[in-house]
Parts: structure tokens; C-alpha cells; sequence
């Protein structure tokens, strides 16, 4: 049984075509285009994807990117995902 809402789903529908961020662990993440969206598995196909890494420090307490990655195309499960931001 998925732990992702349906309205979850459709709200990430609504951002086809979009950049996004998602952060998969402390420190990493994926940048990318929202190709489609499944619901089983529940995740994200990205295109153009980067692999990304994320820091902080005391003086910058918001997460910036560091280092990037091309990665073409990729699916992510969204049951890993801790955070997804829209980029504009």
C-alpha cells in the first residue's frame, strides 16, 4: 500500500513541464524537469536531471547547492523523497 496521497499526485500533475528540487537525504538531491508522474510505484520521472549536493553552515542556514551532476533522465520513488521544491 502507497504512503502518497493522491492529492500529493495530482498537485505534482499540475507541475508537468516544471524545474523542481528534491532532496532525498541530508545532503543530496536531484534537479529536473517533471516529464510524468506515476502512481504505481507513486514517483517522478525527471528529464534533464542534475545530481545535486546541498549545504549549510552557520553564517547560511538555507540549503544552497554546491555541486552538480548531469543525469539525463531518472525516475524517483517518491516513498524517499524527504522534500520537493518548485523552482522558478
Amino acid at each position: 500500500m502507497s504512503t502518497v496521497s493522491p492529492s500529493v499526485l495530482q498537485l505534482l500533475e499540475d507541475y508537468t513541464g516544471k524545474k523542481i528540487r528534491v532532496i532525498l537525504g541530508r545532503n543530496f538531491g536531484f534537479e529536473g524537469l517533471i516529464k510524468t508522474v506515476s502512481s504505481s510505484p507513486p514517483g517522478l520521472w525527471l528529464s534533464e536531471a542534475e545530481a545535486i549536493v546541498v549545504r549549510t553552515t552557520l553564517a547560511n542556514p538555507l540549503p544552497q547547492v554546491v555541486t552538480r551532476e548531469d543525469r539525463s533522465e531518472l525516475f524517483i520513488n517518491l516513498e524517499s523523497v524527504q522534500r520537493i521544491e518548485i523552482l522558478h
